[in-house]
């Protein structure tokens, strides 16, 4: 039980965070732009419209809100633990110093759910987006090449078994330009970190401008009737609807964590990295409502197209200029997305791997030339791309957000039990009203995992079941850290039995 519950110093994890073959490039600008380029993207230009249509109509806008709140709260906390253990391990990492290691796993195996699923949703989104793009070109591509098996058999209904080539009848459905976006970034984050970076950055500018677009546009068509002139019109699903559309749009902030992520990359992160969380969350939390708000306003919440809501409501009032740089905004930004949640997903593999809870050789390996961790960033790449292409978004979905509220309330728990043990520990930025903040990030998170359905908590934890085997036969056997504790107590051990001979 010891072993389970072990945890690392803090002095240990500062120690550690000096030493690695990363390269320290990322400033507090790249940084903002990354949370920005997390954040930003399949919340606006995919799950609006599902979201609005099937759990909160107009009331989404109090969705986001909610949402936002909660992630105010946790990201106060992941920002203090940036300041204090500037590691790539992010959540995992600091559940391993406040909680222990099996708590380190549980939530690190949960991070590799999040960031795959979310990969994978946005892949999707991205694809939707690509495809209208083709189609204002005259480009047309066969829809069983767009569209993964349960999606298409529900579209076409008694014509699928018509309209899609066989292999030995076996039907051959997937999403190809899902899988090709996930090849290409892949290939770019194999290859350098600031190329990355910048790479992000251009993409950034070019989607703040596509969405600023959107509200300044966008607001000149919108209809108050389609807000409802009294409350049950404005939140047709009632209070348990903007619970339940919270749950769902929480997905659209989990960039933020993403950014502490990147810890190892950071010239100084122990200012850098709180400013790049805290700033970029706040600034897109007022842009999520702003879009949401001229969303629902511009087209009546039951006729929102649930694909591509934005370039749909324009194209609703013949502007077809405004839906074309709407769909290359979504595309642009959807890709930033991909690039920041496969860009983390690897990382989190590193760190887990560095301390012997997965195959060190495989996971933690750092390409000599590019300084990345090439080889769990192709095997990332390539889960992600089969997932994307044969999975439909409404049920990858649910698992990316339960999976996040999870890590959400461990590290927010997390602050209280190190303020408590550990106090004196150098802060550079502190969380303000502890226990207050974090007690509020736990509620409201644990609150948006009430609302979700049955069937996702039963996927999750079947997820961690699995995880829970997988530590059981590898992880508690090469844990570097209870390898360490194990040579602590035979030295211990010895020191007594050669005390008792010489008495």
């Amino acid at each position: 039980m010891k072993k389970l519950f072990a945890k690392k110093a803090l002095n240990d994890l500062s120690e550690e965070s000096n030493h690695h073959h990363f390269k320290r490039v990322l400033g507090p600008f790249s940084l903002i732009a990354l949370g920005i380029g997390a954040v930003i993207g399949a919340g606006i230009f995919v799950l609006t419209g599902l979201a609005a249509k099937e759990f909160a109509g107009p009331s989404l806008v109090l969705s986001f809100v909610l949402s936002g709140l909660a992630c105010i709260f946790v990201a106060l906390c992941y920002a203090e633990f940036a300041s204090m253990i500037p590691l790539a391990g992010s959540a995992y990492t600091y559940s391993y110093a406040a909680l222990g290691e099996i708590f380190a796993w549980i939530i690190g195996w949960d991070l590799i759910l999040e960031y795959s699923l979310a990969s994978s949703l946005v892949a999707v989104g991205w694809s939707h987006y690509f495809v209208k793009l083709l189609e204002t070109f005259g480009l047309h591509i066969p829809s069983w090449l767009i569209n993964d098996y349960w999606t298409l058999s529900r579209q076409a209904g008694d014509l699928f078994t018509q309209s899609v080539p066989c292999f030995y009848g076996i039907p051959i459905v997937f999403n190809l330009p899902a899988a090709l976006i996930i090849v290409a970034i892949t290939t770019l984050l194999v290859i350098g970190i600031k190329e990355s970076a910048r790479f992000n950055s251009i993409i950034v500018g070019v989607k703040l401008a596509v969405i600023l677009l959107v509200i300044c546009v966008g607001w000149f068509y919108v209809k108050e009737d389609n807000w409802g002139s009294n409350f049950s019109a404005f939140a047709p699903f009632g209070i348990g609807g903007i619970g339940k559309g919270a749950a769902y749009v929480f997905f659209a902030y989990i960039g933020f964590d993403a950014v502490s992520t990147t810890a190892q990359e950071a010239q100084n992160p122990k200012r850098d990295l709180p400013i790049g969380i805290i700033v970029s969350l706040v600034l897109c939390t007022l842009l999520y409502i702003a879009v949401t708000a001229v969303l629902t306003g511009m087209v009546y919440y039951k006729n929102i197209n649930i694909d591509a809501p934005l370039a749909d409501a324009f194209t609703r009032y013949g502007l077809t200029k405004v839906s074309f740089f709407i769909s290359v905004g979504a595309v642009a930004g959807l890709t930033s997305v991909l690039l920041v949640l496969l860009l983390s997903q690897s990382r989190i593999f590193w760190s887990i791997a560095g301390d012997g809870l997965l195959p060190e050789r495989i996971f933690a390996a750092v390409h000599p030339r590019f300084g990345t961790p090439h080889v769990s960033t192709i095997i990332v790449g390539v889960c992600v791309a089969l997932t994307a292409s044969c999975f439909p978004i409404e049920e990858i979905a649910k698992l990316v957000n339960i999976g996040t509220l999870l890590a959400f309330c461990l590290v927010s728990a997390a602050v209280i039990i190190l303020r408590i043990k550990d106090p004196h520990h150098p802060r550079a930025f502190k969380c303000p009203f502890v226990p207050v903040i974090p007690v509020l990030g736990i509620l409201s998170c644990g609150y948006m995992m009430i609302r979700l359905e049955f069937s996702t908590w039963l996927r999750l934890i079947i997820w961690l079941a699995l995880g829970a085997i997988i530590y059981a036969a590898y992880g508690r056997r090469y844990s570097k850290l209870a390898r360490k504790h194990a040579l602590v107590v035979k030295k211990n051990e010895a020191l007594m039995e050669l005390n008792k001979s010489y008495l």
